[in-house]
């Protein structure tokens, strides 16, 4: 008789015993999957809360200067200064008049000061200093003047006799400078802003 034990059957022991294992863990197997199923982890319907974005002292606006009127301070940085000559060439005899342009690229009105007592006109010739407005200026005056978002204001202007100057010659005649056809250069500064380029011109 067939027992679990001593099976009985046509073939060795040995042939039924695999036979038993192999059907022992396709069971087990079974219910490994059906407890799997049964009390496996249940998937989350709750959103992952996420941590707050922090806002950085670089992402604020930096706050605007101003006066003691409260008037907005133009920042130096956003303003554009231009040499201007009332001609290009000269013919003998006539003074060149010299001014400057300045305008701000801030979003909002600002006020700046541009008097006569910080401007500052110097004539060229190569790396030659020719001539400078300050050797010999009296009564500057100080002003303030409010610029308007990409508005340009221009300077009252001022004249060049044509000579050359020094701080010591105030009081003496100076000499005249060359002609022909010599080309010079005019540049200007308004206290700690510089125009970006010089303004050529010729005298003649």
């Amino acid at each position: 008789m067939s027992t679990f034990r001593n099976p009985v059957g046509p073939q060795s022991s040995s042939v039924y015993w695999r036979r038993r294992l192999i059907l022992g863990l396709g069971l087990l197997a079974v219910i490994v999957i059906i407890l799997l199923i049964v009390f496996g982890p249940k998937a989350s319907n709750e959103p992952t809360a996420t941590a707050p974005s922090e806002t950085t002292d670089t992402e604020s606006s930096a706050p605007v200067a101003t006066d003691a009127s409260g008037s907005v301070v133009c920042d130096p940085a956003k303003l554009t200064l231009e040499a201007i000559t009332d001609a290009t060439s000269y013919a003998e005899g006539q003074r060149p008049q010299l001014s400057f342009s300045l305008k701000s690229t801030m979003t909002e009105p600002c006020v700046v000061d541009a008097g006569s007592d910080i401007q500052k006109f110097v004539v060229t010739s190569g790396s030659d200093e020719i001539w400078n407005s300050t050797h010999c200026q009296t009564d500057g005056e100080a002003r303030s003047v409010v610029l308007q978002p990409g508005v340009p204001v221009q300077s009252s202007s001022i004249e060049w006799d044509r000579t050359r100057s020094a701080a010591d010659t105030c009081e003496s005649d100076r000499p005249v400078v060359s002609a022909g056809g010599a080309s010079y250069h005019l540049e200007v500064s308004v206290g700690d802003i510089e125009s970006d380029s010089t303004k050529q011109f010729l005298l003649n």
